[in-house]
């Protein structure tokens, strides 16, 4: 999938070994969060199913974009971030990876109904990331479309460390496209050269994650429905090579990225 050439992805079969293959969220007020992504990124829900602690599935021209659950009752409240999963053909060899390397479970593997297998884990340097073993929810179905995925990246807390965490566990392999004052890769996958993540160093005081980013028509209307519906800048867009971009935050806080292509910004002007 090159996410870098914003190639629209339609895809409903289990996505490769350590390629990106879901997004979700858990949300303080699940009615507030759905509007304001709604507003920001025009998602559409499936019904909340209490079955699996009222999570639903967002929506773009019916295809799944995201999850969104509220906090389960009785629980403490978890952090509200957007957590990228990685998809993996076996769940349970992958966790015993990833604590090899280094890595530490947040919880072991689960299996979630007849929809798959999931873990949460976090990496060496401290960023938090999900285990996704598909079944019959082979995880989002679109991408590289207005409202859907269109980036992911680990922000890690050791360049070095953090590389060779993932190479070990998934395979990764890197091209690096570091430049003065920061540290930055490609991530790639066996002998395909289009790049499906990304993996750079944080700075300053920000913690290590994974970053989301979203596709959207048009960066700066997008910007102005994020501050309308409640949400906050917290870089304004710029420009770069790709296409342009803002980071933006949520309801209860939670950073993303929005970005338009320069073929889409062509368009809209």
């Amino acid at each position: 999938m090159r996410r870098d050439e914003a190639a629209m992805v339609v895809r409903h079969e289990a996505w490769a070994q350590g390629t990106p293959a879901w997004v979700d969220i858990s949300v303080s007020d699940l009615e507030r969060s759905q509007h304001f992504y709604q507003d920001v990124l025009g998602w559409e829900f499936s019904d909340s199913d209490p079955q699996y602690g009222g999570y639903c599935n967002a929506l773009v021209g019916g295809e799944t974009v995201a999850g969104m659950s509220p906090p389960m009752p009785g629980m403490d409240e978890p952090p509200h971030v957007w957590v990228t999963y990685l998809a993996v053909d076996d769940v349970e060899q992958t966790a015993d990876a990833v604590t090899q390397a280094g890595g530490e479970l947040v919880f072991p593997p689960m299996q979630v109904g007849a929809f798959g297998t999931m873990c949460l884990a976090v990496d060496p340097t401290g960023a938090v990331f999900g285990l996704w073993q598909s079944d019959e929810h082979t995880g989002y179905t679109l991408a590289n479309e207005p409202g859907s995925v269109t980036w992911n990246e680990a922000m890690v807390g050791d360049f070095a460390q953090g590389q060779a965490f993932y190479s070990t566990v998934f395979g990764y392999s890197y091209q690096d496209m570091s430049g003065d004052g920061y540290q930055y890769a490609t991530v790639t996958l066996g002998d395909e050269e289009r790049p499906v993540a990304g993996i750079g160093e944080v700075e300053g005081d920000t913690p290590p994650h994974w970053a989301v980013t979203f596709m959207v028509a048009d960066t700066d209307s997008a910007v102005a429905r994020v501050t309308e519906a409640g949400g906050a800048v917290i870089a304004p867009a710029f420009d770069m090579e790709y296409g342009r971009l803002a980071v933006v935050s949520g309801p209860d806080g939670e950073p993303f990225a929005v970005m338009s292509t320069p073929e889409d910004s062509a368009e809209d002007d």
